[in-house]
């Protein structure tokens, strides 16, 4: 009997198809690694199993038990336990006294803990190296220890099937070795276990299986590598062929101190690293991508740049530090970001929009660098009147690259520019890179998933993965000495 059997579920919210007809099974002793880019229904397929959503249609079985539609408390008690990527511990208890109430039954006569209680609980924290920090606060601990305590409560139910979502995010590469080691003895327990993740290089050396998901369908299913070589796979995570046109680094002017400077850079979100040691540089009128699976850090990096989010490290503009300068500052001084939510104002117009871009341009300005605007992308002078929550997503992209071009910015960064668009959007953008790269001398920092649509606009390329820096060539190498571990 399998531990968890999935068989065609099926999940609707409305005209969306969130998983379409996905069947795959577990045994204990297994892990299974479900992988796919964002919006690929990996979230649906995880939450229909604890009863978060109830499946459109479908089979959801737990030790051959029907289970589709029950609450989630009556599948937990079942035997399904779920390691949470964002720590849920009770803060006012310490480390020991979380695992010893998550191994308390669930009855009002059993509030309190009794000694061989806390003797499992005291096992479990030394199994899963927490036993240093037992009478610690969860608050005064490192992110990888709050991890820890999440798969501690999770292993103190001692479930049949153990979920764990996104293990490996906001962790170290030494962290994700020795989370690894741990989720590797949940498989010597017997344990059916299912890593939610959209990295499958980080499920290689882990998993037993992988089964792969793109808009909430199964594109392949099989051994780690195996998925990693499959051609849809890696169709949907590099985008298809890779094609290159780089300029080489010799053709700037500012060899000797480029535009932009990124050095050392650290960034913490409390205990989790989010960057570490990050080096990189710009030069003027380059296009340089930066690449890299979502988690991997790219956006805090631009947010860094920005000035928006608290740093270690050393971020210069032309030789200047910009420590200490206001992100208002560092956009009016000629860095403006494209951000990846877009943040439009979705309550006013085209126009409008724009408007906040042109705030520091003259009035002849502003109507040139419209025309400029309308050439680059025509769409938007057809939905000058039209609110911008009304467009459609290639619009509202559109528009947000424009807003940023509307401010005449020295360098502007892309953040995800293609994220959730269509194929025909896509190739539009494409084309105003392309002009842009063509007919101005301003300098782009593209950060993008979506290697096949990066690589034909950089002169260089920097691969960002869990946090650091790990590749940098020109893109005409990539392929040949990056692209096989990208995904």
């Amino acid at each position: 009997m399998k531990a968890l059997e999935i068989e065609g579920l099926t999940k609707r919210f409305g005209g969306l198809t969130a998983a379409r007809d996905i069947s795959f099974s577990v045994e204990g002793g297994e892990i299974l690694g479900l992988i796919g880019p964002n919006g690929s229904g990996k979230s649906t397929v995880m939450k229909s199993i604890l009863g978060v959503e109830r499946p459109t249609s479908g089979s959801v079985r737990i030790k051959g038990v029907e289970v589709a539609g029950w609450p989630p408390h009556k599948i937990a008690r079942l035997g399904v336990g779920m390691v949470f990527q964002h720590s849920r511990p009770l803060h006012r208890q310490t480390v020991l006294e979380n695992i010893a109430l998550a191994l308390t039954p669930d009855s009002l006569w059993r509030l309190l803990p009794d000694p061989a209680t806390m003797a499992k609980a005291r096992a479990i924290a030394e199994r899963v190296g927490l036993s240093g920090v037992l009478d610690r606060k969860p608050a005064t601990l490192p992110f990888a220890d709050l991890r820890r305590i999440e798969l501690a409560k999770a292993i103190a139910r001692d479930p049949a099937v153990v979920l764990v979502d996104e293990p490996f995010a906001g962790l170290t590469a030494r962290e994700t070795g020795a989370f690894s080691e741990l989720i590797a003895e949940m498989r010597h327990d017997g344990r059916a276990v299912l890593i939610v993740d959209h990295n499958v290089k980080s499920m290689a050396s882990l998993a037993d299986r992988v089964f792969a998901m793109y808009v909430g369908e199964r594109i392949a299913e099989g051994p780690p590598q195996a998925v990693m070589n499959d051609e849809t796979v890696r169709r949907v995570y590099l985008g298809g062929a890779l094609t290159t046109a780089s300029r080489p680094e010799s053709a700037f002017k500012d060899a000797a101190t480029p535009f932009l400077e990124v050095e050392g850079v650290d960034v913490f979100y409390d205990r989790a690293q989010a960057l570490e040691k990050v080096s990189l540089h710009v030069h003027q009128g380059e296009f340089v991508a930066v690449v890299g699976l979502n988690g991997a850090g790219k956006t805090t990096l631009f947010n860094a740049i920005s000035g928006l989010i608290p740093y270690r490290g050393v971020i210069r503009r032309e030789g200047r530090s910009l420590a200490g300068v206001s992100p208002a500052s560092i956009a009016a001084g000629g860095i403006v970001q494209a951000p990846e939510g877009r943040d439009l104002f979705t309550d006013m117009t085209v126009a409008e929009n724009l408007d906040m871009g042109a705030l520091r341009l003259k009035a002849g300005e502003r109507t040139e660098r419209l025309d400029w605007l309308f050439d680059l992308f025509p769409r938007l002078k057809e939905r000058l009147r039209q609110t911008a929550g009304t467009l459609s997503g290639g619009e509202q992209q559109m528009l947000t690259i424009a807003r940023a071009l509307m401010t005449k910015p020295d360098l502007i960064i892309l953040d995800e520019p293609t994220l959730g668009l269509a194929p025909i959007v896509m190739e539009q953008i494409s084309k105003a890179l392309e002009r842009l790269r063509q007919t101005t001398d301003i300098t782009v920092l593209l950060g993008e998933q979506n290697v096949t649509f990066a690589l034909p606009h950089a002169d260089r390329v920097y691969v960002l993965e869990h946090a650091r820096i790990v590749w940098e060539g020109p893109p005409g190498r990539f392929a040949e000495e990056a692209g096989g571990r990208y995904i």
